[in-house]
């Protein structure tokens, strides 16, 4: 009977134990991630691609004015021609060619009030201002700029000076967004492995995580940091995209 007595209670005691040191564990279990919860780093992953236009065109323009509305018009329609029988000989067709409608604007009057020598005075304008646009689509987007250098020398030759400019289409940012924000996420870890091998700690799980956004970035362009220029060629753009992650450290 004594034997007995002494077993359950050793059972007892040994339950006793064996329950105090679970509630132990559990309580510096909680009492560590309590404590751990505010140790974090934040650090940013950086991720830049350069990207290659889908298209490209050269957009002139060209403008005239005057009292007579008709006559204006027939001066544009002049100059339309004359540029579209050049830009044929040079080997583009219709097709390559888009005509925009001509922008009219009627300034209702023929005068202006401008400031000179200390007194207001009437300045002769012309009344009716006629714009007109041509979109050319370029056929080798990386001779894009060579070809509008030579359209511009060529119709200023001709007496049919224009503005000249170039546009560049980059239509693949989708198709690149996934390998950005992964090589975005990827950087942060490795600059939060560094920080906390510093801190003789160990990089835990993400709390929190914000992707930044994804930005296009042409020559003559300097992020905002200092790092460096943007693409010297039109047709090449740098997307470029900033993740912020908050690590946890143990």
């Amino acid at each position: 009977m004594e034997n007995k007595t002494f077993s359950k209670s050793i059972i007892l005691g040994f339950s006793l134990i064996l329950g105090l040191f679970i509630l132990g564990f559990y309580i510096f279990k909680g009492l560590k991630t309590f404590s751990d919860k505010d140790r974090v780093v934040t650090v940013k992953g950086l991720a830049e691609m350069n990207m290659m236009a889908t298209s490209a065109s050269i957009v002139l323009n060209f403008s005239f004015s005057g009292d007579e509305l008709q006559d204006v018009i027939k001066k544009t329609e002049n100059k339309k021609k004359n540029i579209l029988s050049y830009l044929i000989s040079m080997g583009y067709n219709d097709d390559d060619i888009t005509i925009n409608n001509i922008d009219i604007t009627d300034r209702q009057r023929y005068y202006d009030i401008q400031w000179y020598e200390g007194k207001h005075v009437q300045v002769k304008i012309d009344r009716y201002i006629i714009t007109q646009n041509l979109t050319v689509q370029s056929k080798d987007i990386k001779s894009t700029e060579d070809k509008a250098a030579q359209i511009k020398l060529d119709l200023i030759s001709k007496d049919l000076t224009s503005s000249i400019n170039t546009d560049y289409v980059f239509s693949g940012l989708n198709s690149i967004k996934p390998q950005l924000i992964a090589e975005s996420t990827k950087n942060a870890r490795i600059a939060g492995e560094q920080f906390a091998n510093d801190s003789q700690a160990k990089l835990g799980k993400i709390k929190t995580a914000s992707q930044g956004q994804i930005t296009i970035a042409g020559r003559y362009h300097y992020d905002e940091d200092g790092s460096g220029e943007g693409s010297q060629e039109p047709y090449i753009q740098k997307a470029r995209v900033v993740s912020t992650i908050v690590f946890f450290l143990e």
